[in-house]
């Protein structure tokens, strides 16, 4: 093994650095097998293997190494000097590694041997440059100034309560101090008080906030750090559900609905839905703090936080948007066993969809279902279904849809697969008395609007760089949207330019609610009261 390392420094070896005064380094250039043929030589010496064995065992013992680097000195025969294989001890001695050090030079030049020694001595020798810490594990200290200032504020905030704050009382610590949202209050509260003594002193503050470094990490890591369970590494929905809970405890847009706990509890658990569908990109329940970050869930909890009209909190936490959700679920769930089977979803749009893709979507491969009913999707699986349906241009909604087109599962769409899902239809336009459009046309036209890398299929990368390519899905199973999209009116086109900040789903949940709240008020008057919903379950709206 070391013989084949030592080849292979060989053949990378200088020839000045032999320092040979009788052969010409020229002449070892030109054939640099002498110099392989030397060096072999003078490694296979009995002398050479114990010199080296002395200076490994130095080097392990952590001695100074003692070589010298002349050979023409007279000094050079000392006890670790090099073995020789040439007479009158001319042989190549551990020179320095730069040709300025070389005796060969320093000869001409009528100075004597090398002062620099050893290359090793000369690494021994140098100066280390000292690199700042970079890596906190605990996050980085915070500075003297910012620290001074934030005592002074925490002494602000509990002047005259010596004994320390109860969890009323700490809200304008969380938001002033900690630069949390106000509905944090409470979830930040707790995981200071470990003892559950319902204080908070002032040093039990500093412990925390100051002493921890929590004053120089950021938002993200801030809040993923206060909801998560001690031994997770990741959030569940579970973790969101004491923050829901203070929004609607004490948000002014949501005081509404404090005498209807069973809204409450079906508002929490929307938004929890809402927020995993699109910032859980891993879908499997455990959302990680690079999620987090790479969301834009911690912007909607500021604007939350500021705004008091809930409704206008557009990402996650509408009211609206809830209102829209659960109104379309309840329509569908007959029976009102919280359950949605086949024939309920198929009512979905004024029947909508097609058979095809229903069948796909509880043969669950876009998605398992949480519901433990066979055959029956629950709520939570009814958002995502939803969410998915109206806004066809977010990633989750592609990625949704693409599954349930890929028949094989290889991450590709072929023209069969899309024809398989066309065919029904083709079938429903011609039923309708509708002039058919036969699959070649449609599929030219469908390759157009994505414009795939390869002609041949379409992959689930060609969909996401595409604006047009939800257009391609309501082809394929929702004739009531293709229709639609075939005679688009200009001034609904128009408006969707002028403000493209709303998603699809925002144009389409701002349109239901007008619908449902018109539809609620004819009821009303035509009946006196409502009667949708059960007396035990009634809508608070």
């Amino acid at each position: 093994m070391m013989d084949m390392e030592i080849a292979g420094d060989v053949a990378s070896l200088d020839p000045e650095l032999l320092q040979l005064p009788e052969v010409s380094p020229l002449a070892l250039k030109a054939n640099p097998h002498i110099a392989e043929d030397l060096f072999s030589q003078w490694l296979s010496l009995k002398d050479t293997g114990r010199l080296v064995k002395s200076l490994l065992d130095d080097a392990k013992a952590g001695n100074p190494l003692n070589v010298h680097g002349g050979s023409t000195s007279t000094n050079a025969a000392s006890s670790n000097s090099l073995p020789s294989m040439f007479p009158a001890g001319s042989g190549p001695p551990l020179s320095p590694r730069s040709t300025s050090g070389s005796p060969r030079i320093m000869k001409r030049q009528g100075a004597g041997p090398s002062s620099l020694g050893s290359p090793l001595k000369l690494i021994n020798e140098s100066v280390r440059e000292v690199i700042p810490q970079f890596y906190f594990q605990n996050g980085r200290p915070p500075t003297k100034e910012l620290k001074e200032q934030c005592l002074s504020r925490i002494d602000q905030f509990f002047f005259g309560h010596s004994d320390g704050l109860q969890v009323n009382e700490f809200k304008s610590v969380t938001k002033e101090i900690c630069k949390l949202p106000s509905f944090f209050s409470s979830c930040l509260f707790r995981k200071i008080d470990i003892d559950n003594t319902g204080i908070v002193t002032r040093n039990a503050l500093v412990d925390y906030w100051i002493n921890n470094n929590m004053l120089t990490v950021d938002l993200a890591t801030l809040i993923f750090t206060i909801l998560k369970q001690p031994d997770h590494k990741f959030l569940t929905q579970e973790d969101f559900k004491p923050v829901l809970r203070e929004l609607l405890a004490t948000h002014p847009g949501l005081e509404f609905l404090q005498s209807t706990p069973e809204f409450q509890e079906r508002y929490a658990e929307t938004v929890i839905y809402r927020i995993f569908y699109y910032v859980n990109r891993s879908g499997n329940g455990h959302l990680t703090l690079r999620e987090l970050k790479r969301g834009n869930l911690i912007a909607a909890m500021q604007h939350a936080d500021e705004e008091e009209d809930i409704n206008k909190v557009l990402r996650y936490f509408s009211y609206e948007h809830f209102y829209v959700i659960y109104c379309k679920f309840w329509e569908l769930d007959t029976d009102h066993d919280f359950l949605i089977d086949r024939e309920n979803l198929i009512r979905y749009g004024n029947h909508a969809l097609t058979y095809r893709i229903v069948d796909r979507i509880f043969s669950q491969i876009p998605r398992k279902f949480t519901s433990k009913v066979e055959g029956k999707m629950g709520y939570e699986d009814f958002v995502y279904f939803m969410l998915s349906e109206e806004d066809k241009s977010s990633e989750p909604s592609l990625e949704y849809w693409f599954k349930c087109i890929d028949l094989d599962g290889n991450g590709l769409l072929t023209p069969n697969e899309m024809q398989f899902f066309y065919e029904e239809q083709l079938h429903r336009m011609e039923c309708m008395a509708q002039e058919p459009v036969l699959y070649e046309d449609i599929l030219c036209q469908m390759v157009d609007m994505i414009g795939p890398e390869k002609e041949n299929y379409l992959s689930l990368r060609d969909f996401k760089n595409c604006k047009l390519s939800g257009n391609v899905f309501n082809i394929l199973f929702n004739l009531n949207k293709f229709m639609a999209f075939e005679t688009r009116d200009p001034f609904i086109i128009r408006q969707e330019r002028e403000d493209p900040t709303l998603t699809e789903w925002d144009r389409f949940a701002h349109r239901e609610y007008i619908r449902l709240s018109m539809e609620e008020d004819v009821e009303d008057a035509s009946n006196g009261s409502a009667d949708v919903w059960d007396e035990s379950l009634e809508a608070p709206f």
